[in-house]
């Protein structure tokens, strides 16, 4: 049985970059990922990177002189050729090191200190003085009449494998990963319906947002059934029928495809966690203590799989905290993560960082609120994205930003400068004053933080 240093079972983001630093350290890693197409994990392979290429490509479409069809297969190559890129840098990267194994299968824990490996051509054990669980998420499909007997029905990952636009998509389930496909395949020219449990449309955000986004979503023709829970999915010629309540009726409404978005869930299945003292809580996340630690003193989760948020850059973070407890002095922790930004890339991005009103106003937080529509930056207008509303709230002594919310052009990239301002405590007035290039969306925040003056 060969002994490792350190087992890293899972090739996402926060195990592939640990794996890097143990290696530059001399340590000998084992790094194991039971799919070869899953070299690099899930962002670059079936979620943010290929998503984005989409969404990229989808607000290209009306550019194009191509039928969409054409135009939306070309996009899938293209999204099919970055991955593919991508996970063969992602692969070499470790594989290529003198002190890196990568093994190609499934990993299940036989004792707290020792897995087994089985693959198509082999079953091994191996060891080791350390062990990192970073083996992210998966979609979950929900319990509904039918659907496992369901063609064309699709989760996230499955429709990007899809080459063919579905002429009408039906989407369960409006959370973010929902929105996204929503804006991105109306783009490309699909007739898309969302249904969604909730009373409200983006129920977490504030209003006035929810409102502008959904102002947009109508006007691309996208289809919002609020208050309506599916009861059943079943076959028709060429499609998908979906049978949802709403209110004391009963709906029926068909598609070409359906796209399931309710959520994902920690991947521990077949992990063999019950072979060790790791615990896991009511949704199957692996139990973590603020350094990461599980409840066997030399296990480590990172990633989606200890229920944290399910971000690749969280993932990243997660690294950091392990890292500082294997070289460093050990005090960075979860406690330290504040102000965690993130960004929705419907059209225009949807992003956020800090409280918005919702919140503040739940836990009784006083606060100063300013907004301006996208419509008032010069640089929004040369580039035709004038749509959305930037928000901001700040605390009235002391001057600190609580909270911004950007709905419009560029969003994904400027909510990260409100963050660091915010991190570093400063004033919103060193944003309202900053000197900004021009023109430039930049300048959107000389002028929402202008307006609390």
């Amino acid at each position: 049985m060969e002994h490792f240093d350190a087992i890293i079972i899972g090739f996402g983001k926060g195990g592939k970059t640990l794996a890097g630093s143990l290696a530059k350290a001399g340590k000998r890693v084992a790094m194991i990922e039971q799919s070869a197409k899953q070299y690099g994990g899930t962002c670059i392979n079936i979620a943010c990177i290929p998503t984005k290429s989409l969404a990229f490509q989808s607000e290209q479409q009306a550019n194009s002189s191509e039928s969409k069809e054409a135009y939306y297969k070309e996009s899938i190559q293209e999204k099919d050729q970055l991955t593919a890129a991508l996970r063969e840098n992602n692969f070499k990267m470790l594989n290529d090191q003198e002190t890196i194994t990568v093994y190609t299968a499934k990993a299940t824990f036989i004792e707290d200190k020792k897995i087994q490996l089985s693959s198509e051509t082999e079953s091994l054990e191996l060891s080791a003085e350390k062990f990192f669980i970073n083996t992210g998420s998966s979609p979950i499909i929900p319990p509904i009449d039918g659907i496992d007997e369901t063609v064309n029905v699709y989760t996230s990952t499955t429709l990007q494998e899809r080459d063919e636009l579905p002429e009408k998509l039906i989407i369960i389930g409006g959370g973010y990963i929902g929105l996204e496909f929503a804006s991105m395949y109306a783009n490309f020219g699909s007739e898309v319906t969302v249904i969604d449990s909730s009373e409200e449309f983006l129920s977490n955000d504030d209003r006035d947002i929810a409102s502008e986004v959904q102002k947009i979503f109508e006007g691309k023709g996208i289809k919002l059934q609020l208050e309506s829970r599916v009861q059943s999915v079943k076959n028709i010629d060429g499609g998908v029928a979906v049978t949802y309540q709403k209110e004391d009726k009963t709906e029926e409404l068909t598609g070409s495809a359906l796209l399931v978005a309710t959520g994902r869930k920690p991947n521990t299945e077949g992990l063999g966690l019950e072979n060790t003292s790791i615990q896991q809580n009511d949704k199957g996340a692996i139990v973590v203590d603020d350094y990461l630690k599980t409840d066997a003193d030399h296990i480590w989760a990172l990633g989606d799989v200890n229920g944290g948020p399910q971000f690749t850059y969280i993932s990243l973070d997660d690294f950091r905290i392990v890292r500082d407890q294997l070289f460093g002095d050990g005090n960075y922790s979860k406690k330290e993560r504040k102000n965690i930004p993130y960004s929705v890339f419907i059209e225009p991005v949807l992003s956020h960082v800090g409280l918005n009103e919702k919140t503040a106003k739940e836990e009784g937080i006083d606060y100063k609120v300013a907004s301006i529509p996208a419509a008032g930056v010069p640089y929004a207008r040369i580039i035709k994205q004038t749509d959305g509303l930037l928000k901001a709230l700040i605390d009235p002594d002391t001057d600190d930003i609580l909270g911004c919310t950007l709905f419009c052009a560029g969003s994904h990239e400027l909510i990260n400068t409100v963050r660091i301002a915010m991190e570093a405590k400063l004033p919103y007035t060193r944003l309202k004053d900053n000197i900004f290039t021009h023109p430039s969306m930049s300048e959107a925040l000389n002028n929402l933080f202008s307006s609390f003056d």
